[in-house]
């Protein structure tokens, strides 16, 4: 008798074990897929600047750049409004902090944004310059380091305190 209880016991605790097993593999194959999906919707949704002017930079700089509004129309148009929604929110309040952290720690560094230009011409002490055209950058938004000795650094808003050091200490 005991025998056959601790069968069933075993039995019971097997199929439940089968059962999260089963439902855990199906969770994560949908989570895949709409990850993927994601992916796919923002990288392929940046489109290029409507304007081709050049800004010249020649001294130490953090430049912002976004979309201009044509840009902004067409990607809001192309994009599913909750994912543009999402990204449009981020630039904004990556870059408000990136700028709040700028003028704290660093005033000095001459703040620029750049929505309404397609190249960056960064001009060295040296005289050499490297040109970044705009429409290259796949991201939405982002910020540009510069203190004239290094070449441009694309920083991380999201760290900026540690960007910020990192480039314009080292």
């Amino acid at each position: 008798m005991k025998q056959f209880i601790l069968n069933k016991k075993i039995s019971a605790y097997l199929i439940i074990f089968l059962l999260v097993f089963l439902f855990s593999c199906v969770d994560r194959e949908e989570k895949k897929k709409f990850d993927t999906k994601t992916k796919e919707v923002t990288a392929t949704n940046k489109v290029p600047s409507s304007y081709s002017d050049t800004i010249k930079i020649r001294f130490a700089a953090a430049v912002f750049y976004y979309p201009d509004s044509m840009q902004l129309e067409k990607m809001r148009a192309s994009m599913d409004s909750m994912i543009f929604k999402s990204t449009d929110h981020e630039c904004y309040y990556l870059m408000k902090n990136a700028k709040t952290s700028l003028k704290v720690n660093w005033p000095k560094v001459r703040i620029f944004d750049a929505s309404k230009a397609r190249y960056l011409l960064f001009i060295k002490e040296d005289k050499s310059q490297i040109c970044i055209d705009l429409n290259t950058k796949k991201d939405m938004c982002g910020l540009l380091l510069f203190n004239q000795v290094k070449d441009p650094l694309e920083a991380d808003m999201a760290n900026i305190d540690t960007a910020l050091d990192f480039y314009f200490l080292k």
